[in-house]
């Protein structure tokens, strides 16, 4: 049998390019083992991302997925001037013995535990702040709708009508791409409200976004092939990407949005791009008309494909929410992608992504084979709470709650944090960026910041982690649609005191 192809570099590390663990984290856990183990000393630098790649014979986005686990789990640090390094300030017991046991738990009769895997332990001492749900915080958490507007009531008569007596084909024998009845509302309803026809064979109902664009860089692309994604962006976008291992390609976005000659210059070869033309996450801008053409052109031109994240593109305050991109695409190329979960509520766990047609055989094949695939329980309540006109009616209600709710945030930043921020206001989405003024700038540390904030019980998310390259831009991230009005203004207060306490005692590093 012939062993598995495998190469080194300077590091000491060795891939197994037969393994099932993807590249990317087979780099991370090997570095990640040889700081644990004092074979890279603390302040010892590391070599460019580059040159790892050209010894590893792997795609630079593949390393950098790598180090920016580790950058974001604290081994390593990002200088701008120096590159990468190992981290100077790893706690004491990081630096144990890898192979050490735990101590015994009281319920196992004195029997010690075996040691957790490196990743576990590396998720005990995540720095990123995590809510259980009973004990949240109302401000300002993103991708979070209103949990009071939502018609729980209504939710369960819908929910116990489907289950009374369910058909076989609902409760046995289910499609691969979900529930008939809510494929054929969802068709109705993007026709209606979103303004492109789609048959219900095209669409596939998903667990989230992350699965949707997974499945589609699947079908359309072969392992190592390069897409295209928003820079900065959603960070889901790379993790689905790597999941198909697929090459993910920052491309810088501007005041116009995607700039398809820019990414043609990155990657000419890419065979997808990521989009979010309506509301770009995080900074919403609107991909311009000229630039649409484009881009659907290029996809036509190179047999290429196009993913549009719709994420949040029902809330729109200055008038109708704009097309989707889908809506002009004549040639077949574009697969749309939205969810359910941010505007009703996150555990319902449903989204789904409309496919083009050419794909959509395959994909049948695909999801069929699945084994996460999204519960059928609220299915049929969802697809009759759209056919009867609720899904309509919520929307109509929370775009006038969440625009008054914008504005109370940018009251509150204005009254409380304008010595530290400044924001703006965006014509639709569910957040606001707020961006360090242009005295601290250069000094804001907005993970820190994120951290402070967390133990004062305000959530809010670091611009910083949206980019995928490492040259970065810092700000905070400010969900407002799930956050109360009268909360907004006294949670800006708290955040302004956290501010002033960094600011004081100097807690926030240079980026």
């Amino acid at each position: 049998m012939p062993r598995p192809h495998r190469k080194a570099n300077p590091l000491g590390l060795v891939l197994d390019a037969a393994a099932h663990m993807p590249l990317h984290q087979q780099i991370g856990e090997q570095v990640r083992r040889a700081i644990l183990e004092r074979r890279l000393a603390p302040g010892q630098r590391l070599p460019s991302s580059r040159l790892m790649a050209s010894e590893l014979d792997v795609a630079r986005g593949t390393v950098l997925l790598a180090m920016d686990q580790l950058i974001a789990e604290g081994y390593v640090k990002a200088r701008a001037a120096s590159g990468l390094s190992v981290a100077t300030d790893l706690p004491d017991e990081m630096l144990t013995a890898p192979h050490r046991q735990l101590a015994a738990a009281p319920d196992t009769g004195g029997v010690n535990t075996p040691a957790l895997s490196h990743r576990a332990r590396a998720a005990l001492r995540d720095s990123t702040p995590t809510f259980g749900f009973e004990d949240a915080p109302l401000a300002f958490p993103t991708g979070q709708p209103d949990r009071q507007a939502f018609p729980f009531a209504l939710w369960a008569r819908l929910l116990e009508r489907e289950w009374r007596r369910p058909s076989w084909t609902i409760a046995g024998a289910l499609h691969p791409f979900g529930h008939v009845g809510l494929r054929a509302a969802i068709a109705a309803y993007l026709g209606a409200a979103r303004g492109f026809v789609c048959t219900p064979e095209s669409i596939a109902v998903t667990t989230g976004v992350r699965q949707s664009l997974s499945l589609l860089a699947w079908l359309a692309l072969d392992p190592g092939d390069a897409a295209w994604i928003e820079e900065p962006g959603f960070i889901g976008t790379r993790e689905a990407l790597a999941l198909a291992d697929v090459r993910a390609v920052p491309v810088s976005v501007d005041e116009s949005g995607f700039p398809v000659e820019r990414a043609i210059a990155a990657a000419p070869q890419a065979k997808l791009a990521v989009v979010a033309p309506s509301h770009q996450f995080p900074l919403g801008t609107v991909l311009s008309l000229q630039r649409r053409l484009e881009l659907l052109s290029w996809a036509e031109r190179h047999g290429a494909w196009i993913a549009e994240d719709d994420f949040d593109g029902e809330y729109r305050y200055a008038g109708r929410p704009l097309a989707p991109l889908r809506a002009l695409d004549r040639s077949g190329r574009v697969a749309y992608l939205a969810s359910f979960s941010k505007l009703l509520f996150p555990a319902l766990r449903l989204s789904y992504v409309v496919l083009p047609t050419a794909l959509v055989p395959a994909a049948e094949k695909r999801m069929a084979a699945v084994p996460a695939r999204p519960s059928l329980l609220g299915q049929g309540a969802l697809a009759r709470f759209i056919a009867d006109g609720h899904l309509a009616t919520h929307l109509r209600r929370t775009r006038l709650l969440y625009s008054a709710r914008q504005e109370a945030l940018i009251a509150g930043l204005d009254r409380h944090l304008s010595p530290w921020l400044e924001s703006a206001r965006d014509p639709g989405g569910m957040h606001l960026i707020a961006r360090p003024v242009a005295p601290i700038a250069p000094a804001f540390d907005d993970r820190a910041i994120t951290a402070a904030a967390a133990k004062a019980r305000i959530a809010v998310a670091p611009l910083s982690a949206c980019y995928a390259a490492r040259r970065r831009r810092h700000g905070l991230i400010l969900g407002y649609a799930g956050t109360p009005e009268a909360e907004i203004d006294p949670a800006c207060a708290t955040l302004a005191g956290v501010l002033h306490d960094a600011a004081s005692t100097r807690r926030w590093q240079a980026a």
